[in-house]
């Protein structure tokens, strides 16, 4: 059984809350880390990021990305899945997203996101 959780309407997404929302280093591990699998898996589960915290850290974590109307998160039973409301963000800001998944590529290692994407979901 999928619960519907609330996510803003694309005209509700603001740009100060995307920038704020990205700004984290915990928060851009996340989006990179959806965006390098988002052709491998439409969708990952809280699961997959085990490895950048605690469970409770990254509920927090998922809930400013979902808020801000970055990600988009189903929820099937216990479980909750997500993605990146990419065509709702190239459609406001065009060219954002990308953007910032190419600097975060760049300084991936300094970042510390490259163990995180190439991570296998479980």
């Amino acid at each position: 059984m999928s619960r519907n959780i609330h996510h803003p309407t694309r005209e509700q997404i603001d740009l100060p809350m995307v920038l704020d929302c990205l700004s984290d280093p915990t928060r851009l591990s996340i989006v990179y880390t959806l965006a390098m699998c988002e052709g491998a898996a439409p969708e990952l589960c809280c699961g997959d990021f085990n490895a950048l915290s605690g469970k409770s850290n990254l509920a927090y974590h998922f809930g400013k990305l979902r808020e801000s109307g970055v990600m988009q998160t189903r929820m099937v039973g216990t479980n909750r899945w997500m993605k990146l409301r990419r065509e709702d963000l190239d459609a406001r800001f065009p060219g954002l997203l990308d953007a910032v998944i190419k600097s975060a590529g760049r300084d991936a290692e300094r970042l510390q996101l490259s163990d995180v994407a190439t991570t296998d979901a479980d």
